[in-house]
């Protein structure tokens, strides 16, 4: 037993001088780069202090240069905008080295653990250390600090290389998820102003009727069906201004043509690139270890044909984003999918010189009803949803077919199966 722990003394040594080894070579190549990008800031006019602070450098400028910057806005304002772009740079090199320590910390743990608890030792030297299936001490560390903030987990999943991302996958694929590594990157904004700014004029009597009258066609429609047109118009009415999530995998079951410009617009669109994009990182990776590619469609902006979801949404920005996986198949051809979601937004509210018919023909001018936000008895919100996760084999050769279960139609907005509490 003692000439065995000698022996996984000599491995544990080992696997600590290879640990050491590499995080000399990182780290000697992430300062360098750290240099590189501090002298490429300086040498585009900017100034840099010891603790990484990034400002333009109005000391080296001419008189009449100087004369210009103290002068006109502008030139303050590009010279700030260069000033903040070379600070994140230099936060990006500053940030590899935090992840490749972290990379470094976990390896010198892992190569010193005992992986033998049956050996006749407690907490004996390592005799079987393994290597790292990342493939550098850097990856390890980024893979180990996914961010807590929900909304900086995509930027954190397209920053990993694509082993990375797919041993992770493999590893804590649900939680992943779950956490948010399929959401897009858009950034949405609202196109347009809506009826203004809110509770910016004085309600009269006049207003109060039509509320009730507003009330009252939304109250109806869960007698007609549109619940989801129902539900949006009472959140208006109700004037909290909060944001509402949006159904979207009951959208693509209700919505034939919602489904098809998924499949096409943004799917087949793209499919082919997507593929060999995947392919490409597949075969650079050695073709023998899975790599997942992260995928997102261009935001389309479309407009809902009549029924529950033109009155409930309307136009709208769509898009999909998602992932490739491609991993070692049978013979030479790897497996390739696609795992995708569908993603929605708007902004609620009503355009000046519009009219919208509702169930029973009832004809309401938008005006009026964005009066209501302007008098401060009703608010414009936002609404955006992501649907549930589709899968496509990219191999197939088969179109996409988008074909979300029957979400049920009983019960009103009353009725907790039909959507988040927070938002009925």
């Amino acid at each position: 037993m003692t000439l065995e722990e000698f022996r996984g003394a000599q491995k544990e040594a080992k696997a600590v001088a290879s640990v050491l080894r590499e995080a000399h070579t990182q780290l000697v190549g992430l300062r360098g780069r750290i240099k590189a990008v501090r002298d490429a800031a300086v040498a585009d006019g900017m100034r840099v202090s010891d603790q990484g602070v990034v400002a333009y450098d109005t000391e080296r400028l001419t008189q009449g240069e100087r004369l210009a910057y103290v002068h006109d806005p502008s030139y303050q304002e590009g010279a700030r905008a260069k000033a903040a772009e070379w600070s994140h740079r230099l936060g990006l090199a500053v940030q590899a080295v935090t992840d490749a320590d972290d990379g470094i910390r976990l390896a010198l743990e892992a190569a010193v653990r005992d992986s033998d608890y049956f050996d006749g030792t407690l907490n004996g030297f390592n005799r079987n250390p393994a290597d790292s299936p990342y493939p550098s001490l850097l990856e390890a560390g980024r893979a180990a600090n996914m961010p807590a903030d929900r909304e900086q987990v995509p930027g954190w999943w397209r920053g990993l290389g694509p082993v990375t991302r797919g041993i992770l996958l493999r590893e804590r694929g649900d939680e992943l998820r779950a956490a948010g590594i399929m959401d897009p990157r858009y950034e949405w904004a609202a196109p347009d102003g809506g009826s203004g700014a809110f509770g910016s004029e004085e309600s009269t009597p006049g207003d109060l009727w039509f509320l009730a009258r507003a009330e009252a066609i939304a109250a109806g429609g869960d007698v007609t069906g549109e619940v989801g047109a129902s539900r949006n118009m009472l959140h208006y009415l109700g004037g909290t201004g909060e944001p509402l999530d949006l159904d979207v995998d009951r959208i693509l079951h209700d919505e034939s043509g919602f489904r098809s410009q998924v499949e096409t617009l943004h799917i087949a669109a793209n499919q082919e690139e997507w593929r060999q994009k995947a392919l490409d990182e597949f075969t650079k990776a050695g073709g023998d270890r899975t790599v997942v590619v992260p995928v997102e469609s261009q935001a389309l902006g479309q407009t809902f044909q009549g029924g529950e979801w033109f009155h409930a949404v309307g136009s709208h920005q769509q898009n999909v984003s998602g992932m490739v996986t491609v991993s070692p198949g049978d013979g030479d051809r790897p497996k390739v999918s696609l795992d995708y979601q569908v993603n929605v937004w708007d902004r609620y509210n009503w355009d000046a010189g519009k009219s919208t018919t509702f169930p029973g023909g009832v004809v309401i001018p938008d005006e009026d009803m964005g009066r209501l936000h302007k008098v401060g008895v009703a608010q414009e919100f936002d609404m955006r949803g992501s649907s549930s996760a589709f899968t496509h084999d990219l191999n197939s050769g088969a179109p996409s077919s988008v074909t979300p279960a029957d979400p049920g139609r009983e019960g009103t907005r009353g009725d907790v199966s039909r959507g988040d509490e927070e938002n009925r």
